[in-house]
């Protein structure tokens, strides 16, 4: 009976822990943190024993049919153990790329929530416009998604967004969401254009996930915290009271701020949350070589020759550059229906992790 000796062992060892986990559940008085990480283990491990435990009734059959084969004389039972191996042969290989699917290193962040970062790159005021929509477009995914949208920071002018910060609370946000950084392009007639020409603009978006304070020992005397009014632009998100917080890392030089709340406590909260994520990104940075800057790396430098996606409206496409996705239907995925997309570039980044399996 052929099927991959080493998988098999491999989703053995990872039975053999699940077992375990659920016996420490039952019979140890387990601490708070310790009881989270071991449901968090279990969630986990639990497609992958399920998974096994038909691989391994299949192996099984398959063997027992090979035996039937050599020994049984009965005509009958003959045919119906041929037909059987023969469907369990087909089988097995399927299972066991669902397997390995399974088996995928996951980003360790995949189940937090984000805060976004969005601002116009190149294009002008057409830019700051697209910025608007496609946050308008982010918050119609989220609505379908049951997730929800908090404005963290924001600037407007008279036809769109300087820029806008956000965070998106839900269920694997990340695991979608970070398939949304880099450079956007956007090629249709502004309607300020006379003579009906496409223009191309750009925006940059970056998404980070969101920490607690707990995931970072931060020292109190490394931040100065200030207290201001804010003002400027911004109509109805302009907060009128002494509540706005801007926090400086003073190690770093990171410098946040939030002024959507009503008190001060509450944007602290949330300028807090913003500077945990910069800090992650500061990490990612000083912990990979190869990449002089994360953010840089996500967001580029705006140029419309660097892009992710584009957005075409006279044609009504959208295109992923990555990995050469073309849809003609940028009036539906701009109502936010992104699940294609997001889906097919799911897909592509788990074929990568499949030719890096070692298995």
């Amino acid at each position: 009976m052929e099927y991959n000796k080493r998988l098999f062992d491999s989703c053995k060892a990872i039975k053999e822990k699940y077992d375990e986990l659920n016996k420490q559940l039952e019979t140890a008085a387990l601490p708070m943190s310790q009881l989270k990480e071991v449901n968090k283990q279990l969630k986990h491990h639990k497609p992958i024993v399920e998974k096994f435990i038909t691989y391994k009734k299949l192996i099984d059959d398959g063997q027992q049919d090979e035996k039937l084969l050599e020994h049984e004389k009965n005509q009958d039972l003959i045919e119906l153990a041929k037909m059987e191996l023969e469907e369990i042969k087909i089988s097995i290989p399927r299972l066991e790329d669902d397997i390995k699917i399974l088996l995928l290193p996951v980003d360790p962040n995949n189940e937090k929530n984000v805060i976004i970062e969005m601002r116009p790159a190149a294009g002008g005021d057409e830019a700051s416009i697209f910025v608007a929509d496609l946050f308008d477009t982010y918050q119609r995914y989220a609505d379908k998604q049951k997730w929800k949208i908090k404005i963290m920071d924001i600037s407007t002018n008279a036809h769109g967004y300087d820029y806008v910060f956000f965070n998106v609370t839900g269920q694997d946000v990340y695991s979608k969401m970070k398939f949304e950084s880099g450079v956007h392009r956007v090629q249709r007639v502004p309607l300020t254009e006379s003579k009906g020409r496409v223009h191309t603009s750009t925006i940059t978006v970056s998404v980070m996930p969101e920490f607690d304070e707990v995931d970072f020992k931060l020292n109190p005397s490394d931040l100065r915290i200030d207290k201001y009014r804010s003002g400027g632009a911004g109509g109805q998100h302009v907060n009128r009271t002494d509540s706005a917080v801007r926090i400086t890392h003073i190690p770093t030089g990171i410098v946040v701020a939030c002024s959507q709340e009503r008190s001060q406590i509450e944007n602290r909260e949330m300028a807090m949350k913003l500077l945990l994520s910069r800090i992650w990104e500061k990490l990612e940075q000083d912990r990979t070589d190869s990449i002089a800057n994360l953010r840089k790396s996500q967001v580029g430098t705006g140029d419309r020759s660097e892009k992710i996606r584009t957005y075409n409206y006279p044609q009504n496409r959208v295109t992923d550059h990555r990995i050469g996705l073309t849809l003609n239907k940028l009036d539906q995925i701009m109502q936010g229906s992104l699940d294609e997309i997001i889906d097919a570039l799911t897909a592509d980044e788990q074929v990568r992790l499949m030719s890096e399996l070692k298995i």
